[in-house]
């Protein structure tokens, strides 16, 4: 063991700087690998440090390597396994538990009592030494080791003193000499002792013998103590005259330092000073801007939208701990909530006025805009305010309560205005639906209640010729009440004169087709832009604001921008879904096919919008009236249907085609032309399904299916000849010549009497009246 220590100290741990104090052969406990060698070594160098160090022999096993190190004070625990009987295993804690198996139990515990020894001379750390016996641990250093240890002196934990390469080949060189040096140690230490022995006492014989040159030397150490006395006392006079120059040399230094922290002080105040100046100083023209600014000019509100900026940035400039409490800094904060407050209040004042007065001048431009179906446009009005959007934006950081008053003046006036300029517009759509001028709507607004009602018979029946039959159906109660049922009797009765029902119906239906195409033209571009105008003038396109409660709308806590377009555009156009509902019903009203026109061009609209914000209010109202468009559509395909089942047929009709076939194919032409490549084809498409399907077929098939052959199939007649009776015993002649006069009073208001319009419709209608009188007497 002691040639393994020997090289390992030459090859390892010396070249490292360091000693190699304890070595320990083992392998890992409960494993069969190659043994290898704990080391405790300390450093040649200061601060000492203490290892543990892992040695074992290369693969080749020609030489030691270093595999692992760990240092002594991560040492929490060493674990001896048991301290009464012989036992070569033991436990090293460091940041984990190694367990090892040591080749001796006494090179165990020599290691483990090194282990102790290093722990109490350089780190004095509270390790835990576990079943190790009390003989192994020294109750304390000797004094001399303290002494050593307290002096730096690690040498003296034992007696091993590194060779130089001189003693080394000594050595080797007596040994050589001495064939025993290495089979009979002891033997060979006693020749040393006695050569050694010999060297000493040859040694003091030649001291003694050297006895005049000691004198000589003493005497020459005498004379060179008289020499030192004399340099210290030199030294000492000049040490006094150097000590009053080091005086001066603190004082100057002191002085300097002083200078020095003055210099740095009046620069920090400096940057102090220049920073309040910079970020807290707000120029004369701002402030001037800001009391009395014109913010009518674009100059003007250039100024002032300058100057608020600069003021917001004063404000919210990041002070230092302690500015605060200058009284400058508090001079000018109060200066600057003056001039926001009052800037404030001159532009919400502003503002105010301006939403009033433009308010009122957009609805002196209304009856320039009533003669024609358009709605005013409001791009000026917009332009001229988007002026004031950032001054806006400034508001809305800086006093919240004054916008969200600005938000609600704006959000009432303009409502009141567009609700008059869409009520208007409405008006003049549904004059032009129904084909009376608006000379016409003023007279008859003046007259009585009745003849009121009379009117409105005429407007139903210039509006389409569905009407007409409405009133003829008046007279003599054979026909089926509602538009429904329109159509089988408006063919009967005019297809007699020069104009037939198609071409009146067809000339109607594009007419009522243009007038809501342009309706739905006129209304989309008007709330598009306005929607754009609030996002944009109330900055509402970037960051989530909370809007007090509109009046008369639905409170919304903390909702995002385009919650707060949403609520702001609902307010502004709250009659639109009405009106537009109320054009819808009267559309239907003069003719159930217009609810085809209406579900294709809706439809689009409505696709449309979408695709440009499917939140928008422009989408979303668009979207509830389609719902209302597509259940008038589906009453018209009931209608259809159920004048399919009530239609009635003479008994002596036995060959022919049913009227309501001919009907259907009109239906089915109207309906291709008007949903060729249209966005609701499926809609079509089932309502086919529904009309092929109704009552009529049904019957066809079951008496087929009875065994009848198909062109012995008729029509069966439900009214008799007395039920047919009973109806015209409630109508007298007199009756009837009333009803008659009164419609002869209403095609002559609404017909061209150069055109002599009124001779070719009244007779075609009287031989058509005859003509059904006279199949009704003879049934």
């Amino acid at each position: 063991m002691t040639a393994i220590k020997h090289a390992l100290q030459r090859d390892i741990f010396t070249p490292n700087d360091e000693r190699l104090l304890g070595i320990v052969n083992v392998c890992k406990a409960g494993k069969k690998k190659k043994n290898c060698f704990l080391c405790a070594t300390v450093t040649t160098e200061r601060p000492v440090q203490v290892k543990v160090v892992k040695v074992k022999k290369s693969d080749k096993g020609d030489f030691y390597k270093r595999q692992q190190t760990w240092e002594l004070r991560d040492l929490t625990e060493v674990d001896a396994k048991d301290a009464s009987k012989e036992n070569p295993e033991f436990d090293l804690h460091f940041e984990k538990v190694y367990r090892w198996l040591a080749s001796s139990t006494a090179e165990k515990n020599s290691f483990i009592s090194c282990i102790w020894k290093l722990n109490q001379r350089y780190l004095r750390k509270k390790v835990e030494f576990v079943n190790v016996s009390s003989q192994l641990l020294e109750e304390s250093v000797p004094s001399g080791e303290s002494q050593s240890v307290a002096g730096g002196d690690e040498d003296a934990l034992d007696d091993y003193q590194e060779l130089s390469t001189r003693e080394e080949q000594d050595i080797e060189s007596m040994m050589e000499m001495c064939e025993y040096a290495i089979s009979n140690a002891e033997a060979f230490a006693e020749q040393l002792s006695r050569e050694l022995q010999v060297l000493d006492g040859a040694n003091i014989q030649s001291i003694m013998a050297s006895e005049k040159q000691v004198n000589i030397l003493m005497q020459l150490l005498d004379e060179a103590l008289g020499e030192v006395d004399t340099i210290e006392g030199k030294l000492s006079s000049y040490e006094e005259m150097l000590q009053s120059v080091k005086e001066q040399m603190d004082q100057i230094s002191q002085s300097n330092r002083l200078i020095q922290i003055s210099n740095t002080n009046n620069g920090k105040l400096l940057d102090e000073i220049q920073f309040l100046v910079n970020y807290m100083d707000l120029s004369k023209g701002h402030i001037r801007a800001l009391q009395e600014g014109d913010l009518t000019s674009p100059k003007g509100i250039e100024a002032c939208i300058n100057a608020s900026e600069a003021l917001l940035q004063c404000m919210n400039v990041a002070l230092r701990p302690g500015h605060e409490k200058l009284m400058a800094v508090t001079q000018q904060q109060l200066l600057f909530a003056e001039l926001r407050d009052t800037f404030a209040r001159r532009l919400t004042n502003h503002l105010n006025n301006v939403f009033v007065h433009q308010g009122h001048d957009q609805s002196s431009t209304l009856s320039q805009h009533t003669a024609e179906l358009t709605l005013p446009k409001h791009s000026p009005l917009h332009r001229d305010l988007l002026r004031y959007a950032k001054l806006m934006e400034w508001l809305k950081n800086t006093h919240r309560e004054k916008y969200e008053g600005l938000s609600r003046t704006y959000v009432d006036y303009m409502s009141r205005l567009y609700e008059r300029e869409i009520k208007d517009f409405f008006e003049v759509a549904k004059i032009k639906m129904a084909g009376t001028t608006k000379e016409a709507k003023g007279k008859f607004a003046t007259l009585p209640r009745k003849e009121s009602a009379l009117k409105q018979d005429t407007e139903s029946l210039h509006g389409s010729s569905g009407k007409l039959t409405g009133s003829t159906s008046s007279l003599n109660k054979l026909t089926v009440q509602g538009s429904n049922s329109r159509r089988s009797q408006s063919s009967s009765l005019l297809d007699m004169g020069n104009m037939s029902a198609s071409d009146l119906d067809v000339a109607d239906r594009t007419k009522f087709d243009k007038i809501f195409e342009q309706v739905l033209s006129e209304l989309e571009p008007l709330c598009l832009a306005e929607q754009d105008f609030i996002s944009k003038f109330f900055k509402l396109q970037q960051h989530p604001a909370v809007i007090p409660p509109l009046p008369e709308t639905e409170e919304l806590d903390g909702g995002t921008p385009k919650d707060m377009v949403r609520l702001m555009m609902n307010k502004i156009f709250q009659s639109i879904e009405t009106e537009l509902n109320s054009l819808i019903a009267l559309g239907d009203k003069i003719d159930s096919f217009n609810s085809l026109y209406m579900l294709v061009k809706m439809s689009h609209h409505v696709w449309t919008a979408e695709n440009v914000d499917p939140a928008s209010y422009l989408s979303t109202t668009l979207g509830n009236v389609l719902v209302t468009v597509k259940r008038n559509f589906d009453k018209c395909i009931s209608g259809q249907i159920r004048q399919m089942e009530e239609v009635k047929i003479s008994k002596k009709s036995k060959v022919g085609i049913l009227p309501f076939v001919t009907n259907f194919e009109e239906f089915a032409e109207l309906a291709e032309t008007i949903f060729r490549n249209a966005e609701r084809r499926g809609d079509l498409d089932k309502a086919y399904v529904k009309l092929i399907r109704a009552h009529f077929f049904e019957g066809v098939e079951a008496r087929v299916a009875q065994g009848v052959r198909e062109e012995e199939v008729s029509y069966q007649l439900a009214f008799n000849k007395q039920e047919l009776r009973k109806v015209i015993k409630e109508y007298p002649g007199k009756e009837v010549k009333k009803g008659l006069d009164n419609l002869y009073k209403k095609v002559d208001k609404h017909l061209c009497e150069e055109e002599s319009l009124l001779q070719v419709v009244w007779h075609s209608m009287q031989d058509e009246f005859i003509r059904q009188y006279n199949i009704a007497q003879s049934h």
